[in-house]
């Protein structure tokens, strides 16, 4: 594969570091195994291991465990069940105790005897080394008495329901704008179409992973595999009835997670139970199979869009209904009408869920959740309704670009769509499309070219730093954010640097511990834009408390100047009507005899954060407003796939992904996120999906030999570029999030490639070959 990083725009104008692609700082450590993720803190004094042992049925009710072998063997420290494992303080296992942990599932296992889902943690076995817990575990006689699941919504013996509130509480079930029913009945042209996409499940390449050591009776450590120490610590206080400060939580690395690391699962505080049962350090690391069971997953889900249009192809009426599976205890379902409502101007539409209960896990944010499934069936009727008036897909969309949010009326913080659409039509050469579908062959394969449309929301967040400056020129920079695996050691080290005028070099950047200032989870593309603009006020925090000092030290050019009048150029204070008098910073603190000095600051992304100048340039009538703004990242995916029409196979072999997404900060580390996120869509759209047995409510695949995600040969060259664009709305560093967005939209790219490359339309992921082979064409 070609490496070379493409053009990117200049976000500095000082050159400096930030947008530029340097190297990872943290790459050493982990191509050295330096790098200790949270399974590998072994030097703990006793470490010993945990190992769950889990439900092989779905539902039903514990008549019996038999420790008594397991007990017997050596090494073995404990067999914990609901029958003798420590209590908590507070469990999730009703809706007040869910709220104040912060809890993902309203259920706490190894609290009752009742099986609710197949996986379910049933007993924990501890030992002195992992192999022998293993063994211990697999010698439990554990008896069950076993009542007939409910596999999904689509069992016969489910039972759908209209939740009042979807995603856990954060979104209404029913939205409703203008008279959508009315206006689809009138429209002279009218698509309804039923989309369904498979169970998708997370797996990065660490596992969920726990280590937790009770340093004292009141003092707890927990190395977790989390996407948010300061979520983890909260829900662990919570439960163990302990204080914050006596609860700390270290994730100094992490190898991926994509939703699934995001909250905390039963199986941290089940290692903490454990630790403080046996009164040694304990680790816990859940095995490959555990995965599909402990950490949430996208559920299985049916969407239904009506569309309505004018016979020149302007929307009126958008109706999206969803059909979902969740838990016994949760109302969880992920938002997919979100996208549907904003990404076209449409003056009616209409949105409503329906959930059924079934023998499962609680689902949980997967990989831009919601706004990946509801883009896949808005994309492809949108190329559908292109198709039926005979318009390009390009051009169906920009006849029904939104230059206002239709949700809100509210204008854009910033969108750089119509350049994303034009750039990536450049790149792929879209104007050399043949518009006709079926017509386009290399040699026995048939070619198609799709594209689609990508958006992702601000999600409002805050969170704070420290900086401290030293008189040397170097800085440490600190900050409890989690790193992905994406690059936010580098990213941030580039802002800290650009920030206190130092190279990159001179900087250390420490995350992932609660020791350190809060900092929002790594989720929902809110890290970088939240933690850079947190660094930045805390580099102004130093600079302030320098000029406060330069301008009351007599030995100083600066002495007596308002400090209002002093800037800071290239690390050094100066009047900013006379540049030539001032001082070095290194200067005024070695005069000064200060060794360091500290700063603080608190950033804000999305509602609450303007930039002065963008206030100052308001609509003085409107000057409360300004910012009040719909906030969101977009860009745009182009597809070419090649099909054999003989084996249904399918195959991308072409891809070019644009965005406009605010500041960059590293180019290369931007374009990583890019190619993994669309990497992730191809797998949705081709490849992924977890089977649950219908009769026994198991997962038949939960292993990545049978759970199939893209390698190497199944991924082409990828062209990512992104649009030079600045927002003075969204935080001090103008930064949007870049991690979901990349995969928006993926899917329905794919998709439409195919139609164009077949005539075959295809609504139900993973698009295999024994549905393409049996899909007939459409008639256009």
């Amino acid at each position: 594969m070609d490496f070379t990083e493409p053009s990117f725009f200049e976000t500095n104008p000082q050159a400096g570091s930030v947008g530029q692609p340097l190297d990872r700082v943290d790459g050493r450590a982990k191509v050295t195994g330096q790098a200790r993720y949270s399974a590998e803190f072994n030097n703990l004094p006793g470490l010993c291991h945990a190992v769950l042992r889990t439900s092989d049925v779905a539902k039903g009710r514990i008549q019996s465990i038999d420790a008594s072998m397991a007990l017997k063997q050596p090494g073995v420290l404990a067999v914990l069940t609901h029958q003798n494992l420590p209590k908590l303080a507070k469990t999730p296992n009703d809706p007040e105790g869910k709220k104040a942990i912060g809890a993902p599932m309203g259920f706490m296992p190894l609290t009752s005897d009742v099986v609710h889902y197949a996986g379910q943690p049933v007993a924990l076995v501890v030992a002195d080394t992992l192999e022998r817990a293993q063994h211990a575990a697999a010698l439990l006689k554990i008896q069950v008495t076993a009542e007939a699941p409910i596999a999904s919504y689509e069992d016969k013996k489910a039972q759908l329901f209209d939740p009042e509130k979807v995603q856990d509480g954060k979104t209404k079930a029913r939205t409703v704008r203008g008279n959508p029913q009315q206006a689809f009945a009138a429209a002279p042209v009218q698509l309804t179409h039923t989309y369904d996409h498979a169970i998708n499940h997370h797996n990065p390449m660490e596992p969920g992973a726990t280590t937790a050591h009770w340093e004292a009776p009141d003092r707890l450590t927990v190395y977790d595999a989390t996407q948010g120490v300061t979520r983890t610590q909260k829900a662990l206080s919570t439960m163990l009835g302990l204080s914050a400060e006596q609860v700390r939580v270290v994730t100094k690395y992490l190898g991926g997670g994509f939703g699934c690391k995001g909250s905390s699962w039963p199986h941290t505080v089940l290692t903490v139970q454990a630790a403080r049962a046996v009164g040694r350090p304990v680790k816990l690391a859940l095995t490959r199979p555990q995965m599909f069971t402990s950490m949430g997953h996208r559920e299985d889900q049916t969407q239904t869009l009506k569309l309505g249009a004018t016979r020149e192809g302007k929307l009126t009426a958008l109706i999206h209904e969803k059909t979902s599976t969740t838990s016994p205890w949760d109302n969880y379902a992920e938002p997919n009408s979100k996208i549907i409502n904003i990404l076209y101007e449409c003056p009616n539409f209409e949105a409503t869920y329906q959930l059924a209960r079934a023998n499962v896990m609680t689902s949980t944010f997967t990989r831009a959740p919601g706004e990946a499934p509801g883009s896949f069936a808005l994309e492809c009727s949108m190329d559908d309704l292109a198709y039926q008036l005979g318009l390009d897909p390009l051009e169906i969309r920009l006849r029904n670009y939104a230059e206002k949010d239709p949700s809100t009326g509210q204008a854009w913080s910033s969108k750089s769509l119509k350049q994303c659409y034009q750039r990536g039509a450049e790149l792929f050469g879209w104007s050399k499309r043949n518009p006709k579908a079926g017509q386009t062959r290399d040699g026995r394969l048939l070619v198609g070219w799709g594209m689609a449309t990508a958006s992702y929301p601000v999600h409002n967040n805050q969170g704070t730093a420290r900086v401290r400056l030293y008189a040397d020129g170097h800085a440490l920079v600190q900050t409890g954010a989690t790193d992905l695996g994406t690059g936010t050691y580098t990213v941030m080290t580039q802002v800290a640097a650009d920030s206190l005028w130092i190279a990159p070099d001179k900087v250390r950047f420490e995350l992932g511990d609660t020791k350190l200032p809060t900092a929002p989870n790594s989720g929902g593309s809110v890290a970088a834009g939240t933690v850079s603009s947190s660094i930045y006020m805390a580099a102004q925090d130093v600079w302030q408390k320098l000029i406060k000092v330069a301008v009351l030290d007599k030995k100083s050019p600066l002495y007596r100047a308002k400090a209002a009048d002093v800037e800071v150029k290239q690390g050094r204070l100066q009047l900013k009507s006379n540049p030539q008098k001032g001082e070095s910073y290194a200067d005024l603190m070695k005069r000064a005899e200060m060794s360091d000095v500290e700063g603080n600051g608190q950033g804000r992304y999305g509602s609450g954060y303007e930039d002065a100048q963008a206030a100052a340039n308001a609509d003085p009538t409107k000057k409360d407003e300004a910012g009040n703004h719909s906030m969101h990242s977009f860009g745009a995916h182009f597809c070419e796939v090649k099909v054999d029409p003989d084996l249904g196979t399918v195959r991308v072999t072409r891809w070019v992904s644009v965005h406009g997404a605010g500041r960059i900060l590293n180019a290369k580390t931007a374009r990583s996120q890019i190619i993994g996120g669309s990497i992730f869509g191809i797998g949705s759209a081709l490849m992924e999906k977890t089977v649950r047995d219908p009769n026994m409510a198991r997962y038949t695949n939960a292993s990545l030999a049978d759970y199939h995600i893209p390698v190497n040969a199944d991924i082409p060259d990828m062209t990512v570029e992104f649009i030079d664009e600045k927002d003075p709305y969204i935080n001090a560093m103008g930064v949007k999030g870049i991690g979901e967005i990349s995969m928006v939209g993926v899917a329905a790219a794919v998709a439409n490639a195919l139609f164009h490359a077949t005539g075959k339309r295809i609504r139900s992921l993973p698009i295999t070959p024994d549905k393409v082979l049996a899909t007939k064409p459409m008639q256009v």
